[in-house]
């Protein structure tokens, strides 16, 4: 039962009241029974917004920079939100919101919402809620919405590949060619960001990206990601990168692929919903106590995984 009813929280959603949408959204961090049916809800609401994943190494300047695009997009007339997704504090449990102060310019701004959201120091589920968050962000009227991470593991990777535009951005002591490959960043980067360009060498390391996306498997119809130099602090590059955000949504959309790309996030954002209920039902009391049992019996791994399997 949703405390104070589906049909007001569709409504106030709607209507763009932002204590209901914080309220919402602790409900979905915090597991909260009654979010799915409010999740259900609003989900006719969704998929005219636009998600931005902006990821990459701790110190590239990712908060400035989101800060700058956002600022930019509500000049432009958009509705932005904020979802920060931080590492959790180990004492209290919520989110260490950190470079988030430097966001101070806009949080007056009536056009933007900031939302951090804790990682509460487990892997699992994290793009799950990230995806649920922007949800109720998108059915609340936001039209532009920025998912920002706290760096490149894969929780991270897997949170940008919730949006329809990846940004990554880089600094020119981290943002060469193989620092990216081993990040894995290649691979989701829609757009690069050499941010912090007034930096020696960053020319070098632009050049040096550029270099290796050349040599991707590419034809006329594949999209190749620009690198963009920017120096959040200035504004200077802002403009290129919402430049090329919108060229990489016009890119989408003129191909038909971005209905592809939600369809298999909304596939992937099932997979791991059922995986997480399911594994929740089979770890009932009784299963647990029959792994003890199992261990106590001193029956190797591969056994135990059989029989609990084969008990249901």
């Amino acid at each position: 039962m949703i405390e104070f009813g589906e049909e007001i929280v569709t409504a106030q959603l709607l209507s763009g009241n932002r204590r209901v949408l914080a309220r919402v959204i602790s409900k979905i961090e915090n597991d909260d029974p009654s979010s799915d049916a409010i999740l259900g809800v609003i989900a006719s609401q969704i998929g005219s917004g636009y998600r931005i994943g902006i990821t990459g190494p701790p110190g590239a300047g990712k908060s400035t920079l989101t800060s700058k695009l956002a600022l930019s997009l509500s000049k432009m007339g958009h509705h932005v939100a904020i979802l920060a997704v931080d590492p959790t504090s180990p004492f209290s449990g919520g989110a260490l919101l950190g470079d988030r102060v430097r966001m101070n310019e806009i949080f007056t701004d009536p056009n933007i919402f900031i939302r951090s959201m804790a990682t509460r120091g487990s892997l699992g589920g994290l793009a799950e809620k990230a995806s649920e968050v922007s949800d109720v962000m998108e059915a609340a009227g936001f039209d532009r919405i920025l998912i920002e991470t706290v760096g490149v593991g894969q929780s991270e990777l897997d949170v940008a590949k919730a949006a329809d535009t990846t940004l990554v951005v880089l600094v020119p002591e981290s943002g060469d060619s193989i620092q990216a490959m081993k990040a894995g960043l290649m691979e989701i980067a829609d757009v690069f960001v050499m941010n912090k360009s007034d930096r020696p060498e960053s020319e070098k390391a632009a050049e040096s990206l550029r270099s290796t996306l050349g040599f991707r498997d590419h034809d006329e119809t594949t999209w190749i990601p620009e690198v963009i130099p920017t120096s959040a602090n200035s504004g200077k590059g802002i403009d290129e990168v919402l430049h090329q955000i919108e060229r990489h949504r016009t890119f989408l959309s003129d191909r038909n692929l971005l209905e592809s790309k939600r369809q298999r996030r909304h596939e992937l954002w099932i997979r791991e919903k059922i995986g997480r209920k399911l594994s929740e039902r089979f770890w009932s009391v009784e299963n647990e106590t029959e792994l003890k049992r199992l261990f106590f019996e001193k029956k190797n791994k591969y056994e135990i995984v059989s029989t609990l399997l084969n008990s249901e």
